[in-house]
């Protein structure tokens, strides 16, 4: 499964403004009470991340980057403590750590009773995802906390020639998640990322419990679906490529909605799974599949 946003035209550029309607620009970063938006997971995620606030691998030639802000309750301006952040990125060649047990250009770290959180980093680097196209340089977040929505989402950074490029970043729910980087006093980069969380609309476990499992594909490919905190993750083909939101009717979607799942419940006790997702033209393939092993208690 390629990953591709469901947002490539202009005509969805005024359903952004009522989105982005209850934020304001204070003269250094956005705030208001409308939830901090989604994106992809991508296919690099991988849950456990140590809990660290330095993620500067060893022997690192990388820019040094100071990553800030504050995480906050839906209303914009309660702060949210206890609330865990994880973070990944690239190293400065452009590659994920996604099988040593150092975890490298990853980490976790919880924000304190001012919702404030902190970590070191360095300056992430686009890099190239087909013949002649690239990803611009990002940081995946995903942020969890109690009575509230898991989110998944990514930063990217003004001035990067790759953005227009870029089917997610340059989606108009990107746009609050284009950052301005800048330099501290000592002049080392720094980035601030304010996030508003949105309220869980908790799913009853046993809706879980009759999905999640093994598929078989009709593409041939293996889809595994599988609950972690409030989402449901699917691994395809032993690799995770997304987390899914519950959007009712037994659907779940993505981020950027590139990707959703609807499941049936057959008469005979029977799960079959119906699969949407963009390809690299940007058209939508189906896959369906019926789950042939579930998970015991």
């Amino acid at each position: 499964m390629e990953r591709r946003n469901f947002i490539k035209n202009s005509s969805l550029l005024a359903a952004s403004i009522g989105i982005f309607g209850k934020i304001h620009w204070n003269g250094t970063n956005y705030i208001g009470d409308t939830p901090t938006t989604t994106d992809i997971l991508g296919p690099f995620y991988r849950p456990g991340s140590p809990m660290r606030g330095n993620i500067i691998p060893p022997g690192s030639a990388g820019e040094i980057l100071h990553l800030s802000g504050t995480v906050f309750k839906k209303d914009g301006t309660t702060p949210l403590k206890d609330a865990l952040i994880e973070v990944w990125q690239v190293n400065e060649k452009a590659v994920y750590d996604n099988t040593s047990d150092e975890y490298l250009g990853r980490g976790a770290v919880k924000t304190g009773k001012d919702g404030k959180y902190y970590f070191k980093t360095i300056v992430p680097v686009p890099y190239q995802i087909g013949e002649n196209r690239y990803r611009p340089a990002h940081i995946h977040f995903r942020i969890s906390g109690t009575d509230y929505q898991d989110l998944i989402t990514q930063i990217y950074f003004k001035g990067d020639p790759h953005i227009a490029e870029d089917s997610s970043s340059s989606s108009p729910l990107s746009v609050n998640r284009i950052l301005a980087v800048k330099e501290n006093a000592n002049k080392e980069k720094e980035v601030r990322f304010d996030i508003v969380m949105h309220e869980e609309y908790p799913l009853d476990a046993g809706v879980f419990e009759k999905v999640c499992g093994l598929y078989q594909m009709n593409d041939k490919s293996m889809a595994e679906f599988f609950k972690k905190g409030d989402l449901l993750f699917v691994k395809v083909n032993g690799q995770i490529e997304e987390g899914m939101y519950y959007k009712g009717n037994n659907t779940f979607e993505g981020g950027l909605a590139w990707l959703t799942a609807q499941f049936e419940i057959l008469a005979s006790g029977d799960v079959k799974a119906k699969v949407a997702y963009l390809d690299d033209d940007n058209k939508q393939v189906k896959i369906e599949g019926m789950k042939f092993l579930k998970y015991s208690e």
